[in-house]
């Protein structure tokens, strides 16, 4: 799907979540001796910059709140000082686990919901996959909106992706870390992410976080991706669809060196016009 960057939308706020849980320890920031994983750089540009720059020329949103540690790292570089000096950028504290952070988010900013969050690792998000998923959105007339990608759009560009694909019984499908909460009701979706993300990575999360009957349907792929999403919906009391993003590295995020070396190869491409 493409779009236009003249096209308007209705207001929204937006949260990136960028909290660093292991600090220098972090396998990410360890690559480059970086105090935090957001800071390590990508062919030549701080990832959490490259996130933040997505966001601003999407031209989806009036200011941009980031979740992190410290407001330090938001003034690593030149640029990101200069967003959060002219007010565009908004340093929000984090807190313990990333429900937590969310919830307190969304108490501390003024009209936070609706809401669109993403994550300060998917450092090849484009403007127009951000466009696309914020049209869906509004579009839509669920509490919440997820963003997924097809298993095949994916290989056909990452045949070594290494990730973790939810395997349901209409295929393998990945989150691209892009959620929207439209009102006070999807907040209690939030709470499923007390035990952390990765979900298919860690499927017994879902049994934690979702109950008995959506853990087997996922195990035994009982039914289509919406028809999972329908059961979740209907045990959180969140009315929730998806959003389908066409985009091969929409669910790439960088956690690991593995996923960093796909990352970085893939912006060398894109910044030489290969990709």
């Amino acid at each position: 799907m493409s779009s236009s960057s003249a096209e308007t939308f209705p207001p929204a706020s937006v949260l990136v979540m960028a909290a660093s849980r292991r600090g220098v320890d972090d396998p990410v920031a360890k690559l480059q001796g970086k105090t935090h994983k957001c800071l390590v750089e990508l062919d030549g540009q701080v990832m959490l910059e490259r996130v933040i720059e997505a966001l601003v020329e999407s031209g989806c949103f009036a200011k941009i709140h980031v979740s992190i540690d410290s407001e330090d790292v938001l003034r690593a570089t030149g640029k990101m000082r200069g967003w959060v000096d002219e007010g565009r950028v908004i340093f929000v504290q984090s807190h313990g686990n990333l429900a937590d952070s969310v919830l307190k988010a969304v108490g501390e900013i003024d009209n936070a919901l609706p809401m669109i969050i993403t994550t300060g690792d998917n450092a090849l998000h484009t403007p127009a996959i951000i466009r696309d998923f914020v049209r869906d959105f509004h579009a839509s007339n669920a509490d919440a909106v997820v963003g997924f990608t097809r298993e095949d759009v994916v290989l056909r560009e990452f045949a070594d992706s290494g990730l973790a694909f939810h395997r349901l019984n209409d295929g393998g499908f990945s989150s691209c870390n892009l959620y929207g909460l439209k009102n006070a009701n999807a907040l209690k979706a939030v709470k499923i992410f007390e035990g952390g993300g990765q979900f298919g990575k860690r499927h017994m999360r879902i049994l934690k976080a979702f109950g008995l009957w959506p853990f087997v349907i996922y195990k035994l792929k009982l039914r289509t991706l919406q028809g999972l999403v329908d059961a979740i919906s209907r045990r959180l009391r969140v009315s929730t669809e998806v959003s389908w993003l066409e985009y091969p590295w929409g669910p790439i995020d960088v956690d690991h060196k593995h996923s960093f070396d796909i990352t970085e190869a893939a912006l060398k491409q894109r910044r030489e016009g290969r990709g």
